[in-house]
């Protein structure tokens, strides 16, 4: 079919209730191109305000419902093509009219869904599509709504290849030969008999044909068929982390239709020795969870933003990405592919027990099976993806019923596509929640027996827990979760935990063959993890909370210390936070120092790396939470610090590391796996350099500099391309800094910058990392934070975008792009 973008030229406005329209209230609609988050456009407000506020969960923005509306011309020409409308995701029930009739819906937000127009249309003539969509208290974080995923026109001939109905396989791979077999659903609505030539062509990177194929297929009126090819490429090049190694196939159906589909010849194995392996070779997941927002964007899905995430987290240092909570956009998937990220794909975050008021526990009995064949059917020619999940942190893992709900869910996969492995993140914890009065009476018990009773009264498991960590570690182990979690882990052929790897050496030996993956842990924990991952082949990869920061959830990373009034670290922040705050990457991309720390732990980076507590918290007792790292950042610059005490943490892996304040040598630290890769060094600030130098066997092995911003202030702002393109969700990332002349950034002038953009371009998004600001991502003007700010534009067609940036004290600056 036909594929055309489905974008342009839409209207919105928040949806009225058409007897209040009828009663004089009017609420105007506003042109938009697609994809757009409705939710990010509204001002947020702290909980008692507006009566649909969605609460720390989800940033504290509205919730709301929302219409969308298109005018569109069909020729008369089309009459008797089939025409569909393809939506890429619409948050959340999305319900679809076409000149003012019912054409379909789909309650969950995240999937991929086709609506039928052809029989609704008048050709000839303008059309009209609308869509409604509503989000309301049905999500644990920040979702956004509307359309906020691409949108496509799709025309073909009455006998087609059917949408998504192309799929390639690679199952029998050496180093002579690689067997693809590329099977493509036939569609015919016409009411004759058709046979038609099929020809499939594969080409390498370069656009050479490396194998082609001739074949006839006949189908029958209404009743698709399935055309099976076995093609054979030579010497392939095959798809790996580290070589992405992509070709494309074309599949025509002679005088109607063709289809392209680009695929990766790779293999998977896994075993309880070897673990996972990727073309005979075994590889480790050093994984992040991520959420589908795009940090000042909202939720809305552009190619070029979900290249960028990806890019950015492989660059540093992972090399896997699990989509949290629910399927993966295709541009994602599609960056994935090209850069060499594996993928984990996930499919719900809820099944029958809700976690939210009113979220889609209410639809999962109806829906599910819908809603899994949409996220294989859109992952199937993916190599990057590896494995699907089919749940998060599900209540009923750990019951009878929900263990029977779980092999549904995974036989159903599996049944839609066998080459790939099925996981369930499970929280030990969260499976016997209603049992866990009954584990702390045994608990205390236990303290009981060993204590005396007069010494036991805190001594049951809320208590014996350093934190929440160990708490969810203890009970993860337990024989009460082991018990009621074996049948769900069992219809897996991957063991997915979340916050449990207390279980990893234990399980090697209850079950032999269980093949661990730690599909959610803490970032405070992944030195301990790492090394399990390492040492046990049953122990596939480990994926943090989070490996890009996200709205909602406010405040679960973030900085907390004991005082009288807070004698605990609370798991949300008030209004005005915004994001969680606990991603190695910030919400503008930004490496905070946990990311460092994860790539050392890593083993991929050998210089040590500083990080500097601020100094205005010194000597207060540290209260955050598992999620949270040290309240410190890669700086020197503490300007109303001079001659107080302040903390500086150096990570490494290396023997032993030197740090010098100005030259002056505050002694040598060990460092390394055994000291957690991390020491600590006290001092008094005072303006200058600060260098770490580590050593291995008394040779230096790397160092790190941070040096004091001195000197007039600069305003610095640098665009990540000169050059971008017109379609294609295309877009341009500036960078906005504030240095000295030296380029040293100031982490302690922030000041507001205004942005003006004329040209072939619109601002987009404008935002910084600020955890708790109350200003919008759709302003001109924009406080930075610790010196960066991020904008974002948008290419509105050819030519040149021009961007002025001027802020108080700093002369202005300009970028240009150019649009091709």
């Amino acid at each position: 079919m036909i594929r055309t973008s489905f974008n342009d030229g839409w209207q919105v406005r928040p949806k009225v209730n058409p007897f209040a329209e009828l009663s004089g209230t009017k609420v105007p609609f506003r042109p938009v191109t697609l994809p757009h988050d409705a939710m990010i456009e509204r001002a947020r407000a702290a909980p008692g305000g507006e009566v649909t506020m969605e609460g720390g969960a989800g940033a504290y923005f509205p919730g709301g419902a929302y219409e969308y509306r298109k005018t569109f011309a069909v020729a008369e020409e089309d009459r008797g093509k089939r025409i569909l409308v393809e939506f890429e995701g619409v948050y959340r029930d999305a319900t679809v009219f076409i000149n003012g009739d019912y054409a379909g819906q789909r309650p969950y937000g995240y999937s991929h869904f086709r609506i039928d127009a052809d029989r609704f249309l008048r050709f000839g003539e303008d059309n009209e599509i609308r869509v409604e969509a509503r989000a309301h208290r049905d999500s644990r974080w920040y979702t956004g709504a509307g359309i906020y995923r691409d949108t496509w026109l799709l025309v073909g001939e009455p006998v087609r290849i059917a949408p998504g109905g192309l799929r390639v396989t690679t199952p029998d791979i050496d180093a002579e030969r690689a067997v693809v077999e590329v099977a493509t659903r036939v569609e015919n609505d016409s009411i004759a008999i058709r046979t038609v030539d099929v020809v499939t062509e594969i080409r390498d990177a370069d656009g050479n044909t490396v194998a082609t194929d001739l074949s006839k297929i006949t189908v029958l009126p209404g009743e698709p068929a399935t055309v099976r090819q076995r093609l054979y490429v030579r010497s392939p090049s095959l798809w790996s982390p580290d070589a992405p190694t992509l070709y494309t196939t074309t599949v025509t159906l002679k005088d109607t239709d063709a289809e392209t589909v680009t695929f990766g010849i790779r293999s998977l194995q896994l075993d309880p020795e070897h673990g996972l392996r990727i073309n005979g070779g075994t590889v480790k997941l050093r994984g992040a969870c991520v959420h589908h927002d795009n940090g000042v964007l909202g939720a809305a899905t552009f190619a070029r933003a979900e290249e960028r995430r990806v890019q950015l987290l492989k660059d540093a240092g992972f090399n896997a990405i699990r989509m949290s909570h629910n399927p993966m956009s295709r541009p994602m998937l599609d960056a994935c592919d090209r850069l060499g990220v594996l993928v984990v794909d996930e499919a719900f975050d809820v099944w029958t027990s809700g976690k939210s008021e009113f979220d889609y526990s209410l639809s999962f009995p109806e829906w599910w099976e819908r809603d899994i064949e949409a996220m294989v059917a859109k992952d199937v020619n993916h190599p990057s993806v590896i494995m699907y999940s089919i749940g998060n942190e599900i209540p009923e893992t750990g019951s009878a019923a929900g263990s029977a709900w779980g092999r549904k869910l995974a036989e159903k996969v599996r049944s839609l596509d066998s080459t790939r492995y099925v996981t369930n993140a499970v929280n030990g914890m969260l499976a016997v929640m209603s049992e866990l009065g009954k584990l702390r009476a045994q608990s205390q018990q236990k303290a009981e027996q060993e204590t005396g009773a007069g010494e036991s009264e805190d001594k049951g498991i809320n208590t014996l827990m350093a934190d929440a960590g160990d708490m969810m570690n203890a009970i993860s182990a337990s024989g009460l979760v082991t018990e009621r979690t074996a049948e769900s882990f069992a219809v897996l052929d991957v063991a997915g935990m979340n916050y449990a790897e207390a279980r990893y050496t234990l399980d090697k030996d209850l079950f032999p063959n269980r093949i661990i993956l730690g599909t959610e842990t803490f970032p405070t924990r992944i030195d301990g993890n790492w090394r399990l991952v390492e040492q046990h082949g049953h122990v596939i990869g480990d994926f943090t909370w989070t490996g890009w920061d996200y709205l909602g959830e406010v405040g679960i990373g973030r900085p907390q210390y004991l005082t009288p009034d807070a004698p605990r670290p609370a798991h949300t922040a008030p209004y005005p936070y915004l994001v969680a705050g606990c991603g190695d990457l910030d919400i503008t991309g930004h490496r905070r120092p946990a990311s460092y720390y994860r790539e050392i732990v890593f083993g991929l980076r050998t210089e040590p790396y500083i990080a500097v507590r601020r100094p205005e918290h010194h000597g207060r007792t540290w209260a955050g939470t598992p999620w949270a790292w040290s309240d410190s950042i890669a700086s020197w610059t503490w300007p109303d610090s001079e001659g107080k005490p302040v903390a500086v943490e150096v990570y490494g892996d290396a023997d032993e590391v030197e740090l010098l304040v100005n030259g002056r040598s505050l002694g040598r630290h060990p460092v390394g796996e055994n000291h957690r890769f991390r020491t600590e060094f006290d001092t008094t600030y005072e303006p200058g350099e600060l260098l770490a130098i580590a050593y291995r066997d008394g040779t230096e092995t790397g160092r790190h500099t941070l040096r004091s911003a001195t000197g007039p202030l600069e305003l610095r702002a640098g665009a990540d391309r000169q050059v971008i393109t017109a379609k294609g969700g295309d877009l341009a990332y500036v960078t906005l800094t504030l240095t000295d002349p030296d380029g040293t950034l100031h982490t302690a002038a922030d000041r507001p910058v205004r942005l003006e953009v004329t040209g072939a371009g619109a601002l987009l998004g404008f935002g910084s990392a600020d955890p708790a600001s109350e200003e919008r991502f759709d302003a001109p003007e924009r406080r930075t934070y610790e010196g960066r700010a991020l904008a974002v534009l948008r290419p509105t067609g050819p030519g040149k975008i021009h961007l002025t940036a001027s802020a108080p004290e700093c002369a202005p600056v300009d970028v240009v792009v150019t649009v091709e």
